[in-house]
């Protein structure tokens, strides 16, 4: 890691929260000096997480106030230190959920740097930074981070369009990459069309894969089959309808940080099916009988690696894959958490930071 411990003089301006309300406000701070090694960032936009819901609020008890939310990061580069040669001022970059880690155990070396072995992985808000400060995520002027968890947005991508993909779209990627769902006709279930579910149909159908979307919502039919391009959707809620599936789907992906049953769905997966779950319930019970019978697999996944951020950019740019999102100004931000609370939003606000924060 560098070891820098200068503190830049400029000020930036971010909004933060001051206390558990989460209530975000106003607030001037220092970012580090530029290192070698690092990327000065002007953030353009940054997309609207659940996360700046959990953290802010306190609801793993740790949290660092003032704290600045925002880890869907797009902006351009205007300076950069003397061991970077990746970007150069003027590049259009990404920055996601993590901003340094060890970058020498195994899980750094391969790219899963999310994974860090060591458990060094800096957060991009409310962690320890290498200059023992507390970092300040995207809802802010500017950001300086290492070049490796920079991320270059392809040409021509809308930035807008880019900033949900460094946390909802990596999210649902890199499983999808990992466990292989990427075979052209195979089946794939989706629970929840929100801001993560809406990027694993649009990964899905880019994949060739059948995809049936499961929602407790019937009036998300018509957007799911129409707009987003799923071939199926199921009101999960209809006992008829799930057992209809039975046996039928090679892989689900389980957006939802709701409580909600898992086993109806497990009973869904053929022989070898994989389930993974991306969302954040507060507990997850099973029946371990419905893995056993089919061999099925339950497991997880969070956000990913350096490597898989950059693929799944391309990716995207390449099959014109974008997120449906709603653009606000920064001074809209603590109603449109409120909106995220109550799921009343298509499917990712993003800050309009560039022409809104000041």
């Amino acid at each position: 890691m560098a070891t820098e411990t200068a503190v830049k003089e400029e000020n930036c301006l971010g909004w933060a929260a001051r206390d558990p309300s989460g209530f975000l406000s106003p607030y001037k701070f220092s970012r580090r000096a530029v290192g070698n090694d690092d990327v000065w960032i002007k953030i353009t936009h940054c997309g609207v997480c659940y996360a700046d819901i959990v953290w802010p609020r306190n609801y793993h008890g740790q949290a660092h106030y003032p704290m600045v939310p925002g880890h869907e990061i797009a902006g351009i580069v205007k300076e950069v230190g003397a061991n970077v040669h990746r970007f150069k001022v003027g590049d259009r970059v990404g920055v996601g959920t993590i901003v340094n880690s060890c970058q020498e155990c195994e899980s750094c070396n391969e790219g899963m740097e999310v994974h860090c072995d060591k458990g060094a992985v800096v957060r991009t808000y409310d962690s320890i930074d290498v200059d023992g400060t507390i970092t300040q995520g995207g809802f802010s002027s500017f950001i300086v981070t290492h070049q490796r968890f920079c991320h270059k947005i392809p040409d021509g991508y809308p930035m807008e369009l880019a900033a949900p993909l460094l946390c909802a779209g990596i999210t649902v990627y890199t499983p999808m990459k990992h466990h292989k769902m990427n075979q052209p006709g195979k089946a794939l279930g989706v629970i929840g069309l929100g801001g993560l579910g809406h990027m694993a149909v649009k990964f899905g159908k880019a994949f060739g894969l059948k995809v049936t979307v499961f929602s407790t919502s019937v009036s998300k039919k018509e957007e799911a089959l129409t707009i987003l391009g799923a071939d199926n959707f199921v009101e999960s809620a209809d006992e008829q309808q799930m057992q209809g599936l039975a046996k039928s789907l090679d892989f689900i992906i389980d957006t939802s940080s709701g409580e909600h049953p898992i086993d109806p769905y497990l009973s869904l997966l053929k022989r070898n099916g994989v389930y993974v779950l991306v969302g954040a319930p507060k507990e997850v019970k099973f029946k371990p009988h419905n893995i056993f019978v089919g061999m099925r697999r339950f497991t997880g996944s969070i956000t990913g690696g350096t490597v898989d951020t950059q693929e799944m950019l391309d990716f995207s740019a390449a099959h014109g894959i974008y997120p449906k999102v709603e653009v606000i100004s920064m001074e809209y931000v603590n109603e449109a958490l409120e909106r995220l609370i109550k799921r009343d939003v298509k499917y990712r606000f993003v800050i309009d930071i560039e022409n809104t924060l000041n």
